[in-house]
């Protein structure tokens, strides 16, 4: 099994400034997930939450299972440390996904708390950055 999970406002996408984050709806980016999970013969799980003990939840059960986890955790990234060690305890990958450059942007961006607990970070991408991270957990063998 393979979670995908994002963080806060990202169920907002495609009317949250669609000049950083692109015209691409959520149902858009979950149906991505899905067509690609599909074509790699994976199987995934896409959820959104603006609830910090959902995304701990989450977490854990993915450790709890050894699942492999996408993790675009939003502005959570930058500061969260509880999210962080909950990706700490995760037994399967950890891909974390940003869909704008956060290197362009504000200088509070620039720092993830989350990256040194990764097992790759895919940044500045767009919504094609999931589907890179499928891609690569499927070339890997998971």
């Amino acid at each position: 099994m393979i979670y995908v999970l994002n963080g806060p406002n990202l169920g907002r996408l495609g009317t949250r400034e669609p000049e950083v984050y692109g015209s691409t709806s959520y149902a858009d980016l979950v149906r991505l997930c899905a067509q690609t999970a599909e074509r790699l013969s994976l199987k995934v799980e896409v959820r959104q939450t603006d609830a910090e003990f959902e995304m701990l939840r989450w977490l854990h059960d993915a450790a709890d299972e050894s699942a492999h986890v996408v993790l675009n955790p939003g502005a959570w990234t930058h500061y969260n440390i509880a999210i962080r060690d909950a990706c700490a305890m995760l037994r399967g990958k950890l891909i974390e996904v940003h869909i704008s450059n956060v290197h362009q942007r504000e200088d509070f961006r620039h720092k993830s708390v989350i990256s040194g607990v990764a097992t790759g970070v895919i940044i500045g991408l767009g919504v094609d950055g999931y589907r890179l991270a499928l891609e690569h957990l499927a070339q890997v063998g998971v």
